[in-house]
């Protein structure tokens, strides 16, 4: 249930609702102009205080209020519908949605970094109607797949699901009773799920991740959170991960290591390249944040330099980068939020 307090509105005439910034007045006190978002009984309780709250009376607190609420298959609609139409106020069509993804693949929050994550080969954006209680499952109106860049950030790829996204939904605007008409259900088969997005999903585990999973995890992650390990015990960040199979002049320096355990790590100076050992192969970092921001060179004259390596009295094997494990969040209880703005 949302309420949203705005300066002005043209819904009940059937055109679209919106802040109207050539009002120039701002409202600083009631009676208020109330949009109000809402469709379960919990919602229709507040949707009728507000109702008694327009009453003309010299303390009035609302004088218009219009619905915007789901569509519905029940017999009698939903609580907030039923009574909005008892009441006889506005009602808006139903919500649409734009999904970057192509359902029913990559339903739930975070659909782009998924994707990437998990080396799609194609994805798409989808525009479709939200159902009660069940965000990304309602009836698919219109969508379009297209391939994955190589290489591709799940920076990059937003920015191309967003062009296709409103491409798709100006398209289902400019005909938008043959788009509903013509909407579908979508298919059980296929379904995954794209949960939200956690530090601990930032731990690099080496003896189990493939370089090619650890730069995939770096493209989905690494603009909003650098990659994680453990130095001598310490939590550090590695920063700009790059592919080392293909740089010139390393295969000698790798077959020369091929002993190393996951996590081993040397410096490549020509490349001025951390050479980090995982499951395997290897894989490269140009940086460190440890305790503060470090070149690949500044990390080896402070951490792998063979005079560091001989006076350390840190344990043996300790001297590589090793999984760090971050316990993962406990879920909150779900609750219902209102938001009001005075705008």
């Amino acid at each position: 249930m949302k309420v949203r307090l705005l300066r002005s509105w043209r819904g009940s005439s059937g055109r679209a609702f919106s802040s109207e910034t050539r009002v120039p007045q701002r409202r600083e006190k009631p009676p208020w102009r109330v949009l109000f978002f809402g469709t379960d009984s919990f919602a229709a309780e507040a949707l009728r205080a507000l109702q008694t709250a327009r009453e003309p009376t010299p303390s009035q607190l609302v004088d218009r209020l219009e619905v915007v609420t789901l569509p519905s298959q029940m017999p009698k609609g939903l609580p907030v519908k039923r009574f909005a139409d008892e009441l006889q106020l506005p009602i808006h069509l139903g919500v649409l949605n734009v999904h970057p993804s192509y359902l029913p693949r990559w339903r739930g929050p975070a659909p782009i970094i998924h994707t990437v994550l998990h080396g799609d080969a194609s994805t798409g954006a989808t525009v479709m109607q939200i159902r009660p209680k069940r965000f990304d499952v309602g009836p698919i109106v219109k969508q379009e797949s297209i391939d994955v860049p190589a290489h591709c950030s799940a920076k990059e790829l937003e920015l191309i699901l967003s062009k296709l996204g409103s491409k798709l939904l100006i398209s289902v605007l400019q005909n938008l009773p043959e788009s509903l008409r013509n909407k579908r259900e979508q298919p059980k088969e296929g379904a995954t799920f794209a949960p939200k997005v956690t530090a601990a999903m930032s731990c690099i585990q080496w003896e189990e991740q493939t370089a090619e999973q650890i730069l995939r995890l770096h493209r989905a992650l690494g603009t909003m959170m650098p990659l994680q390990t453990l130095w001598m015990g310490t939590a550090v960040k590695l920063l700009e991960f790059v592919e080392v199979e293909t740089l010139p002049d390393i295969h000698d320096r790798i077959a020369a290591e091929n002993g190393s355990f996951p996590g081993s790590v040397f410096y490549h100076k020509q490349l001025d390249t951390l050479v980090i050992r995982c499951k395997d192969s290897w894989v490269g970092a140009k940086g460190v944040i440890f305790k503060k921001k470090l070149t690949a060179a500044d990390f080896y004259n402070g951490y792998l330099h063979p005079w560091f390596q001989q006076n350390s009295r840190m344990p043996s094997g300790t001297c590589r980068f090793q999984t760090l494990k971050l316990a993962t969040a406990k879920k909150k209880p779900k609750g219902t939020v209102l938001q009001a703005h005075n705008t």
